[in-house]
């Protein structure tokens, strides 16, 4: 799920920093409102508590990492778009990327059309874009565009504008895709990550929207990032509870406000412009403050910080990575 501020202290997903989602971004291509833009970040480059780096390796080879889209409203993938990484002796990686649909999509597995094949992986700060028909596709260390007051959030909203992420980097998956192949007008996206244990597929993690850790603890956790969008009506109660703790949100306020937030997809609509919370995001929308009004019940509405500058006019449009957090311990991920 999207848990950056919270997240790290949580832990990662089967203790394995590449397999934790962070953010998902829908938008139109700029200039050419045929086409859109995917954008998936996991990742993280580091962890806030207690504060370190993660690994070098961007993408785990034994994962994948998916887009998945509703058409229909029922919040069960009908498309999907599979990632998966290879590692060769060297360290370097490459991706390949298959489209899926129907049950295929709906379930789990590796299979596909293949679309994108032996993609590079980018790890410095150039981007290596590789073009495929109609599409672009691109993965590898960025500079994270994610913002928030990170610490005036852990200190009950009292926000001093001081952004956590300004020179922190992320894992970037983005896929440039005409409108067509995503199968209606308007849809729902969210993002996942699996693994594969004993011959099978495991989801670790999944989500859209940013921040729903805040709401979520142990198993209910646990059962969350494992779950599927169209059963998230269970977790009504739970962020309901925790609204109403932090929000002093009334039960039905908070039940309402809970109702807002899941399931957790994201609303978009290829032909609208993208803005946050209504249609898609972009890499400037401020998820931070909405964010911040819903959970204290509009009694903060900001965390006095802004986009990033680093971003790019074109594709992949995620700004290059940070070079004093781009090289990476190599001693492995955080537990």
């Amino acid at each position: 799920m999207s848990h950056h501020y919270s997240g790290p202290d949580f832990g990662f997903p089967h203790g394995d920093a590449r397999l934790d989602f962070t953010d998902l971004y829908a938008f139109p291509k700029p200039g050419n409102a045929s086409k859109s833009i995917l954008v998936m970040n996991v990742h993280p480059s580091a962890v806030v508590n207690p504060p370190g780096l993660t690994t070098a390796e961007p993408f785990a080879p034994e994962a994948l990492y998916e887009f998945r889209i509703d058409t229909n409203g029922d919040a069960v993938a009908d498309i999907a778009y599979r990632v998966r990484f290879s590692a060769s002796e060297d360290g370097s990686q490459t991706a390949t990327v298959r489209r899926v649909e129907g049950a295929q999509a709906a379930g789990k597995g590796d299979g596909g059309k293949v679309i994108v094949v032996s993609a590079a992986v980018s790890t410095g700060q150039d981007a290596r874009v590789t073009g495929a028909g109609e599409y672009r596709f691109f993965a590898g260390w960025r500079s994270d565009p994610f913002f928030i007051d990170v610490q005036g959030m852990l200190n009950h909203q009292q926000f001093t504008g001081d952004d956590f992420f300004a020179d922190k980097n992320i894992c970037s998956i983005v896929l440039e895709v005409p409108n067509t192949d995503l199968g209606a007008k308007r849809v729902s996206l969210w993002a996942r990550t699996l693994v594969n244990v004993a011959e099978d597929w495991v989801q670790t993690d999944r989500g859209a929207l940013p921040a729903q850790a805040v709401f979520l603890v142990g198993t209910e956790r646990e059962a969350y990032l494992s779950g599927e969008p169209a059963d998230d009506s269970r977790f009504v109660s739970v962020f309901a509870h925790s609204l109403e703790h932090i929000g002093g949100y009334t039960p039905e306020g908070a039940k309402r406000a809970a109702q807002t937030l899941l399931p957790d997809v994201m609303s978009y609509d290829p032909t609208l412009p993208a803005s946050f919370p209504s249609n898609g995001r972009t890499l400037t929308d401020d998820a931070g403050d909405i964010f911040v009004a819903v959970l204290t019940n509009g009694k903060v509405t900001e965390d006095k910080v802004g986009p990033h500058s680093d971003l790019l006019p074109e594709f992949p449009y995620v700004g290059p990575p940070h070079k004093a957090d781009q090289n990476q311990n190599d001693k492995g991920y955080k537990k």
